[in-house]
C-alpha cells in the first residue's frame, strides 16, 4: 500500500483531517477521494494505492462529524459546507501539484457531495467518478423524516460487500459510527437531493458512473434518475455502456451481484481496471 501522510485545514465547521497518498514522482494527475456516510477516507487506502500506482497523487478529507475531522457525530447540517470543505482540501492539493488535472471519485454520500461540486466546480475537474451515489431518487430520507424518532438501526455489514471481512472490518472500525442517522443529517440529505436535481447538468465533464447491481442501501434506479440528471436527461439503456466521441466521454459499469462499496466487492480487481481505463480515456480527451 502507498504510504499516507496527514494535513489539517480550517474548514467550515472547525477542522478537517486530510489524508494524502503522495505520487511516485511528479503525479500524471491530482485524485480527490469523497468518502461516504458514516465512514472515513482511511477506509480508502486500497483505492488510493490503485490510483497512486497509476501515476496520481491522492488527497481526501474526512467529512465534518466524521474519522478523526472535528465535530458532533455524523451532524452535517448543510451539505453545501461539506462541498466548501472539499474545495479547500482541492486548493491544497492544486497547490501542491500545479498545472496537473484533478479527477473527483465519491461514493455514496461522497457521490451527492461530488455531483454538487462538479456543478459549482466541474470547469476545474477533468473527470467524475461516481460509485453507488445517493443522488436522484433515494427514499430513505423520506422514509425516515416521516417517523416521530428515527429509529436506532445501523448499516448492516452484509450490505457492503459479499466478502464477509469487509463487514467484519467494518464492524470493528472504531472511526466508522454505529449509531443511528441524525434528523438534521436526514433534513440535509433531503435538501442537497433536491438541489443537486435542480442544480443542472455537468456539460462535457467525463463521467463515469459505477453501482452494484444489488446495492440494498443506495437503490440502482433511484441513482440512474440522478446520473441522467447530471448528464443532461441522456440516458443508457445498455449496462456496461461507454460513449466517448468529440463532445463527450461517458461511461457505467452495473455490476451483476454486487453490493454497496464496489470498491471492496469480491470482483475489485474488474472495477478497478473500468476506473483506470476510463481515466485513460478522460485524460487523454
Amino acid at each position: 500500500m502507498a504510504d499516507a501522510r496527514e494535513h489539517v485545514l480550517d474548514g467550515s465547521q472547525g477542522s478537517i483531517v486530510v489524508r494524502e497518498w503522495p505520487s511516485r514522482g511528479r503525479p500524471r494527475y491530482v485524485a480527490l477521494v469523497v468518502h461516504g456516510y458514516g465512514e472515513h477516507v482511511g477506509r480508502y487506502a486500497e483505492v488510493a494505492d490503485v490510483l497512486v500506482r497509476h501515476g496520481a497523487a491522492v488527497f481526501g478529507p474526512d467529512h465534518v462529524g466524521h474519522g478523526r475531522s472535528a465535530g458532533e457525530r455524523v451532524l452535517i447540517e448543510d451539505f453545501e459546507d461539506v462541498v466548501a470543505d472539499v474545495h479547500a482540501v482541492a486548493g491544497l492539493a492544486r497547490a501542491a501539484h500545479p498545472d496537473v488535472p484533478v479527477v473527483m471519485v465519491g461514493h455514496s454520500m461522497g457521490g451527492l457531495i461530488a455531483a454538487r461540486y462538479a456543478q459549482l466546480h466541474g470547469d476545474g475537474l477533468a473527470a467524475l467518478v461516481l460509485s453507488g451515489p445517493v443522488i436522484g431518487d433515494w427514499e430513505l430520507p423520506r422514509r425516515l423524516l416521516a417517523l416521530d424518532e428515527i429509529p436506532d438501526t445501523p448499516i448492516s455489514p452484509a450490505a457492503l460487500s459479499r466478502n464477509p471481512e469487509v463487514g467484519a472490518a467494518y464492524v470493528a472500525d472504531p472511526l466508522v459510527w454505529h449509531g443511528p442517522m441524525k434528523r438534521p443529517t436526514v433534513e440535509a440529505f433531503a435538501r442537497m437531493l433536491d438541489t443537486v436535481s435542480k442544480g443542472g447538468g455537468i456539460g462535457s465533464l467525463p463521467l463515469l458512473w459505477l453501482h452494484g447491481e444489488d446495492d440494498r442501501l443506495v437503490p440502482l434506479a433511484g441513482s440512474r434518475v440522478g446520473v441522467e440528471e447530471l448528464r443532461g436527461g441522456e440516458a443508457s439503456e445498455d449496462i456496461h455502456a461507454e460513449r466517448i466521441s468529440a463532445e463527450r466521454i461517458s461511461a457505467e459499469h452495473i455490476y451483476p451481484g454486487a453490493r454497496h462499496e464496489v470498491f471492496n466487492e469480491t470482483n475489485k480487481a474488474d472495477v478497478f481496471a473500468d476506473l483506470v481505463h476510463f481515466l485513460d480515456a478522460a485524460l487523454a480527451h
